[in-house]
């Protein structure tokens, strides 16, 4: 199992210890660190939807203008958008089985999902 994300978010500090509390066993991806493909945020989009995998709560996604925001208006352009801001994807994602299966952190999805 794999969890992208970025060690600071708050959210992702909360997956993390719950999958600790739960033994889970988990690799880190830190995508500020490692980076993220193309294909890997066109995987998470066609699961989950381009406008969920894009976080538009956080401060890379409110300090574009109102104009840049509305120009990201298709996938292509949030996945662009994403590979050279990082910070704008929302975290954490799951991959169990080389699947993404979790996007953000919900306790009863997490207990769903991987139990």
């Amino acid at each position: 199992m794999i969890v992208y994300g970025i060690p600071n978010c708050n959210t992702v500090k909360k997956a993390l210890d719950w999958l600790k509390l739960h033994n889970i066993e988990f690799e880190f991806h830190d995508f500020k660190k490692k980076g993220i493909t193309a294909e890997k945020l066109t995987e998470w989009c066609n699961t989950f939807g381009w406008e969920a995998v894009l976080n538009r709560k956080g401060l890379t996604w409110k300090k574009l203008t109102k104009d840049e925001q509305i120009a990201i208006d298709n996938q292509d352009k949030a996945i662009s958008y994403m590979i050279n801001n990082t910070s704008a994807i929302k975290r954490p994602i799951i991959e169990k089985n080389n699947k993404a299966v979790l996007i953000s952190f919900q306790e009863d999805s997490y207990a769903e999902t991987l139990g």
